[in-house]
């Protein structure tokens, strides 16, 4: 029953596949998403304050409940090319190639927060549900693409994966001065984790299995710092720590219906934010500067095949991320807002082939988005965000069994993978104060 509990949970507060930036979302909620996701130095909404920044929650003197969904499209492409051979074993020169798009559709993107503060104190307090991370793919079987062709013909058969991480967060911001607040967030994370085939299993003779959707818990932390001039300028700085998760434990079926389990360990990586904001009559300004740090994050600084021809992790590097976005408020109850995310691409060349599961990797991303204030009590928002993932990421096509004469990876010659994908997203939110 618990596990019934955090799985549907799950699955209203992520989507199965809505990554921006490596495998975390570029913002939280559609006013923090159309500012291009900074936050960390302009608290212009509580979801972007709480996810980002813990300490810009004191900026708020009321009590205020938020709510966001979010419709997101995503279209990734899948191509493979491998040499023909002679029946002598030799190349003849020619190569075989395929595409395969991805049929997952639309998936649902909610976003839930809330402040309690008073004017006359010091301490703000808030709390969080919010789905941060995630990847997912569904490329069909086909004998028209070389990697999506079935295992019993060299292919991986249909690729399906879905990783979804819902975080709830426990927020309390003081302020030090009438210039500085400070905030810490412990977090509680639940993660599912669904793969077909199941590359971190042992293959047998009949190659890779599926596994089954399998859960772990994880917890985490945040610190942040916040500074308002008073006269517009304002800097912010935080940390969320490595998110440590559990094994998932998968229980996998094989193609010749033997059954197996392994344990596969993924953690969420640790990320510094810095920010700096300004605002100026009818105008805000906001920019962030983010390190992700995948490199000391385990299921991601592991790479390359095991003993056994398992897949030890996905081996991405640290990635940069820039967010800024602009909000003009000359229309009387109707701000706008512009906003860009650039993010750095954690997947090279070398290990491309690992990542097809986790292909969701956008290199630009714009967005627009306004509020209209209904009253001074509710507001309504809305958001359109549209990211391409820019160049394609490729490499060539990996077998354990070449590894020996082509290290360290076993890299098939003359072979290559490829993928890329644009995303497109609708969202609406609503905010209440609650009153004093």
């Amino acid at each position: 029953m618990k596990n019934y509990f955090f799985t549907i949970c799950t699955l209203f507060f992520s989507a199965a596949m809505f990554s921006q930036a490596g495998h975390i979302m570029q913002g939280v909620g559609s006013v923090n998403m159309s500012m291009g996701g900074a936050a960390t130095a302009q608290p212009l909404d509580i979801s972007g304050a709480l996810h980002w920044n813990p300490a810009t929650i004191s900026a708020f003197d009321d009590n205020i409940i938020k709510l966001d969904v979010g419709l997101f499209f995503s279209s990734p492409e899948l191509s493979s090319t491998v040499p023909e051979f002679g029946g002598d074993g030799q190349p003849t020169g020619n190569f075989f190639s395929g595409v395969t798009e991805d049929d997952r559709g639309l998936s649902p993107m909610p976003a839930l927060a809330m402040v309690w503060s008073k004017p006359d104190s010091k301490h703000t307090f808030g709390v969080s549900a919010f789905g941060i991370s995630g990847f997912g793919v569904t490329f069909p079987e086909s004998t028209t693409n070389p990697i999506t062709m079935p295992q019993s013909m060299g292919g991986f058969g249909r690729i399906e994966s879905n990783y979804m991480l819902l975080q709830v967060g426990f927020v309390w911001a003081y302020e030090l001065s009438d210039k500085f607040s400070i905030g810490l967030q412990p977090t509680l994370d639940y993660a599912s984790l669904e793969l077909e085939p199941n590359p971190t299993a042992n293959p047998n003779q009949a190659g890779y299995p599926t596994a089954d959707q399998a859960s772990a818990i994880g917890f985490g932390g945040q610190i942040g710092l916040f500074y308002d001039s008073g006269a517009g300028f304002k800097a912010g700085v935080s940390y969320k720590t490595t998110q440590y998760f559990g094994d998932f434990e998968l229980e996998n079926t094989y193609l010749d219906n033997s059954e197996g389990t392994n344990d596969f360990n993924m953690d969420y990586p640790a990320i510094l934010s810095l920010g700096l904001g300004y605002s100026l009559g009818n105008i805000d300004l906001a920019v962030d500067y983010r390190m992700v740090d995948y490199e000391n994050t385990d299921g991601f600084s592991e790479v390359g095949w095991t003993q056994t021809a398992s897949v030890a992790g996905f081996g991405w590097e640290n990635i940069n991320i820039i967010s800024a976005g602009i909000q003009y408020k000359g229309v009387d109850k109707f701000p706008i807002r512009v906003g860009y995310t650039y993010s750095s691409n954690p997947i090279n060349s070398d290990v491309a082939f690992f990542n097809v599961p986790a292909t969701a990797i956008i290199k630009n991303a714009f967005q627009v988005g306004f509020s209209y204030e209904i009253s001074d009590r509710f507001t309504l928002d809305a958001l359109y965000h549209y990211g391409s993932s820019g160049d394609a990421t490729s490499g060539q096509l990996l077998n354990p069994q070449f590894a020996q004469n082509f290290p360290p990876y076993g890299a098939i010659p003359g072979s290559e993978v490829s993928y890329d994908m644009t995303t497109s997203m609708v969202a609406v939110g609503a905010s209440l104060k609650l009153g004093k």
